[in-house]
């Protein structure tokens, strides 16, 4: 255990008592994310079921230099969750309540543990909903940490446009709030967005007051197959760049159509595809709809196929939610490993093209997917977790895509966080301002207690 362990485990069930766990098969749990990162148990799991909790946990995790590592749905994929020096998990899904919900101020605050989709179903009678969508059911708390996007993300932004404040506990016990509900404010340091995407590295957020967006009077989907993936960019760029306000912009090759068909039981041709959304007025979403379609035929376009019926609007982007447990039928028992870069919007086209040569030569199958409408796509490769030369190949792959997105001013993570997977590349994206942020950290959680491991790399021997 880590040194301290035994006095802060005693320490917590004193405080704690039947919130405190051990159990292995608890700690198991809670010792991974979606990733392919192995299995690291924390020493114990706190189920944690306020505010005052999470502090007292914190606190007396300080008193006795054990780490302290926020646990949300387990959702991450890039070993955001891995106890690498042991510790306390914090587990937040027991904080679930929607806290205020002000219908004519158009915002609300929730407990962390709070997940998007339950926050939705309280929503449904406002007129208002909370826009963005990772695609796993994550909770608020977790999607604020790793600064979450998804497949709205270009029509209304990220967490980190959707957040107005939030309320943490830091690494001493201290519980803050980053904030007022007002929509903008110049009164100092915007701690808020610090917190956000810190991945529980210098605080536990505990409390999330959210931007919320009026429900569209009219929604439509469209589908729509091309030629090649490069057409299926080309064309979503211009549309974005007609001023066509469009909602949701999703990118599938040939190959998870192929998956896709398979798992969800649908007849798409098996060639690259554009999914599309639009919101707005009946007549808003109609002429929407027809002007895609017109530049989509430019650009060798067929098949557009596009609704305003619910059902059949659900069907298509369930479709789409599943694409990642659809490519892990292509290959049964695989152990996947996703990238996730984002690059200009007017670089995307040769980014995907290079990525597609280079898949070529891959001995393992994988597919992409991408929000084309702000320039974010993955590479799902699957890969036998058996063999260490297919996972050296992966980790290969993904080092290139990501020299290739920095070399084009991009990023090696537009929406996956860094977590473990990322942090070699920190340096070469943000050069000196990785020292900044190691202040940062150092000022914060000067014993380093708070996710330890995670985001920041090593510091330089000597």
């Amino acid at each position: 255990m880590a040194t301290g362990a035994d006095a802060a485990l005693d320490d917590l069930r004193r405080e704690l008592g039947e919130y405190v766990s051990t159990a292995a098969a608890v700690r198991e749990q809670h010792g991974h994310d979606e990733s392919g990162w192995p299995v690291m148990p924390p020493d114990a799991v706190v189920f944690a079921q306020d505010r005052a909790q999470v502090a007292t946990a914190v606190t007396l995790c300080a008193r006795h230099g054990v780490p302290v590592i926020p646990y949300g749905t387990g959702t991450a994929v890039e070993g955001h969750v891995q106890a690498v020096r042991g510790g306390v998990v914090i587990d937040l899904a027991g904080m679930d309540q929607v806290l205020r919900v002000s219908p004519e101020d158009m915002d609300c605050t929730v407990q962390a543990g709070v997940t998007r989709k339950q926050l939705n179903r309280h929503l449904r009678d406002t007129g208002l909903f909370f826009p963005v969508d990772p695609g796993a059911d994550a909770s608020i708390g977790g999607m604020a940490a790793t600064r979450a996007s998804g497949t709205n993300a270009v029509r209304y932004g990220t967490m980190a446009h959707n957040v107005l404040s939030l309320t943490a506990v830091l690494p001493d016990g201290r519980i803050i709030e980053t904030g007022r509900r007002a929509r903008k404010s110049s009164a100092g340091y915007d701690l808020a967005h610090l917190l956000i995407g810190a991945e529980g590295t210098l605080g536990v957020i505990t409390d999330i007051t959210l931007r919320l967006h009026g429900l569209p009077e009219a929604v439509s989907a469209a589908v729509c197959a091309f030629p090649s993936v490069d057409a299926a960019v080309q064309a979503a760029s211009v549309t974005i760049q007609s001023g066509v306000p469009v909602a949701r912009v999703e990118l599938l090759d040939e190959l998870q159509m192929r998956a896709i068909n398979a798992y969800a039981g649908l007849d798409h041709a098996e060639a690259p595809h554009l999914f599309l959304e639009f919101h707005g007025s009946p007549a808003g979403v109609a002429e929407q709809a027809e002007t895609t379609q017109a530049i989509a035929a430019e650009h060798g376009g067929t098949a557009f196929q596009w609704s305003t019926r619910e059902e059949e609007r659900n069907r298509l982007w369930q479709a789409r939610h599943d694409a990642f447990p659809a490519a892990m039928q292509l290959r049964p028992g695989s152990l996947p490993v996703i990238t996730d870069v984002c690059v200009p919007v007017s670089a995307l086209a040769g980014c995907i093209a290079r990525a597609q040569e280079d898949l070529v030569a891959m001995p393992v199958p994988g597919t992409i997917v991408g929000h084309v409408g702000d320039g974010n796509f993955h590479v799902i490769l699957l890969c036998d977790p058996d063999s260490e030369e297919e996972h050296a190949a992966a980790k290969a792959f993904n080092q290139r895509l990501v020299e290739q997105a920095l070399a084009l001013d991009g990023t090696c993570t537009g929406e996956h966080g860094v977590g473990l997977g990322k942090r070699g590349f920190l340096a070469h994206e943000h050069g000196d301002a990785v020292e900044v942020m190691r202040a940062v950290k150092n000022a914060l959680d000067p014993q380093g207690i708070m996710n330890p491991g995670k985001i920041l790399p090593d510091p330089p021997s000597g």
